[in-house]
C-alpha cells in the first residue's frame, strides 16, 4: 500500500501482512528483510474490549533491520487495507501498538467515478484517514560537539538543533525549504550522528501551500531516506506550532517519491492528528 497519497508509485510504500494468528518474531523480521522497504506491519485480530465500542488489531512494524516503537505511514497503509477489505464495518479502528494504543478514523470525502479500460463505470467513496498520535516531545541539542552534524548537513546551515526524547531523533531547522529540497545527504556522516535518525525542515514559501517542508533519513534502521514519515511529524508539529503560533498544517516532505500530510495538533491532550490517502497497489501471499 503506498500511503499518504492518492496516486500509486508515490508516498510511502508499506508491506501490509495479515496473520491470522502472531508469528514468532524472527519470522517477521524475515518477512521485512525480504520485501526489503521502508516498512513492513503485521496485523492480528484480537478480541474486542469491553471497554471500547470499536474493532481492535494487534499491530507492529518493522523495518528491514529492526522493529520500531512508532510508524505512521504503515499506520495509515494498515487501516486503508481494513477499511477497504470488508474486514471491518466500523469507521473507527483501533491498534494495539508498542506505543499504546493508537486509532484510525474514516472520514467520508465526497465520492467520485472512474471509467475503467471497458468504459464501464464504478462510483466508489474517496475518503481520508485520520491517525490519532501521541505528540513526541523534543529537547534542545546540549552537546557542544556539533561536528558530526555539520559534516551530515554538508556545511548548510542550522538555524536550530532540537532531540526527540524518544528515539533521539535529531531535528535540525534549516534556512528554507528550499535548501531541504535540494539537500544531497552523505549517508556515511549521517549514520555517524548521535540518535536514531535525522530530521531537516524549513519553513516553506506562502506561495507553495505548505507550512513547512521535511525530510528524514535513518540509515541505522537501514532507511536512507523514509519518503513520508508520520511518526516524524509527530515531532515536527508541536515545533512548528510553537513557531508559527498555529495548530493547523499542510506538510509537504520532500523525498524523491513525495507525501502530503494534513496535521493537527490537540495542545491540551498531546495528541497530533495525521490525515492523508493511500492507495493498494499489489496483493499476494507469503508461502514460507
Amino acid at each position: 500500500v503506498d500511503a499518504f497519497t492518492d496516486s500509486a508509485f508515490k508516498g510511502n510504500p508499506a508491506a501490509v501482512c495479515w496473520l491470522e494468528e502472531e508469528r514468532a518474531e524472527e519470522w517477521l523480521q524475515f518477512v521485512a528483510r525480504e520485501f526489503n522497504i521502508s516498512e513492513t506491519c503485521y496485523l492480528t485480530p484480537i478480541p474486542q474490549p469491553q471497554s471500547s465500542p470499536f474493532p481492535r488489531f494487534l499491530l507492529r512494524w518493522f523495518t528491514p533491520v529492526a522493529e520500531v516503537k512508532l510508524c505512521g505511514h504503515a499506520t495509515l497503509a494498515a487501516s486503508h487495507f481494513l477499511f477497504t477489505s470488508g474486514f471491518v464495518k466500523a469507521d473507527t479502528i483501533e491498534f494495539s501498538t508498542l506505543s499504546g494504543i493508537l486509532t484510525a478514523k474514516k472520514l467520508l470525502d465526497g465520492h467520485r467515478s472512474d471509467a475503467s479500460a471497458t468504459q464501464n463505470v464504478r462510483v466508489h467513496e474517496n475518503f481520508v484517514i485520520e491517525l490519532d498520535f501521541p505528540v513526541v516531545p523534543t529537547v534542545d541539542y546540549n552537546s557542544t560537539d556539533v561536528s558530526l552534524i555539520s559534516k551530515a548537513l554538508n556545511g548548510v546551515p542550522a538555524i536550530h538543533i532540537k532531540q526527540t526524547t524518544t528515539d533521539e531523533d535529531l531535528l535540525v531547522e534549516l534556512p528554507s525549504a528550499k535548501m531541504v529540497a535540494d539537500f544531497k545527504p552523505q549517508f556515511d556522516e549521517i549514520e555517524k550522528c548521535p540518535g536514531e535518525g535525522l530530521i531537516i525542515t524549513g519553513a516553506a514559501p506562502p506561495e507553495s501551500g505548505f507550512d513547512f517542508f521535511s525530510r528524514y533519513f535513518c540509515p541505522k534502521l537501514g532507511l536512507h531516506e523514509d519518503p513520508v514519515t508520520g511518526s516524524a511529524h509527530c515531532a515536527l508539529v508541536p515545533y512548528w506550532s510553537r513557531k508559527l503560533g498555529k495548530c493547523d498544517f499542510v506538510a509537504y516532505q520532500a523525498s524523491p517519491r513525495g507525501g502530503i500530510l494534513y496535521l493537527s495538533l490537540d495542545n491540551e491532550k498531546q495528541r497530533v492528528f495525521l490525515r492523508g490517502k493511500a492507495v493498494t497497489v499489489m496483493e499476494g501471499s507469503i508461502l514460507a
